[in-house]
């Protein structure tokens, strides 16, 4: 039997309902992603860290391929300036190697954003914290997976 990723395994010691997905080759794409789990692009949720003023950052939860709004996201935040976390910041700060990326597990420091596209659709895939491994959950559950309120912004 193989070993569940860390995101399983915290969802899992909580009770919150969820399915491990196994990639057999590598993804190259979104839409690659979404087709082979049985999903539409829109499902699959992308977590992409920003380093924020001060040391703080916030973790951006995007459905599909919808993009950041740079002007939002720093006007949401009251700030002049942002950038993307690099790949050093992204494991430092989430535990997770970028790729595999989840909102599930994150420090409570990190504030976490969504594009409200996240909770459109009843099932959503996303990060397990392991390389061609999602998890697919109900999207309604998420709050209660990152155990906090999730901030609903238009992104």
């Amino acid at each position: 039997m193989l070993d569940l990723p860390p995101v399983s395994v915290s969802l899992q010691e909580r009770g919150i309902a969820h399915r491990v997905f196994r990639h057999v080759q590598p993804v190259t794409s979104l839409a690659e992603a979404a087709a082979a789990r049985g999903q539409t692009p829109e499902q699959v949720v992308r977590s992409i860290l920003f380093r924020l003023g001060g040391g703080q950052y916030a973790l951006a939860l995007m459905a599909g391929e919808r993009q950041v709004s740079w002007q939002a996201l720093r006007a949401y935040f009251g700030q002049s300036r942002l950038s993307m976390a690099s790949e050093a910041e992204v494991l430092q700060v989430t535990g997770y190697a970028v790729g595999t990326v989840s909102p599930v597990g994150v420090s409570e420091a990190v504030r976490i954003v969504a594009d409200p596209g996240v909770f459109a659709v009843e099932e959503i895939s996303l990060g397990s914290g392991e390389r061609n491994v999602a998890i697919l959950m109900m999207s309604k559950d998420l709050h209660l997976a990152v155990n906090r309120a999730i901030e609903v912004s238009v992104l």
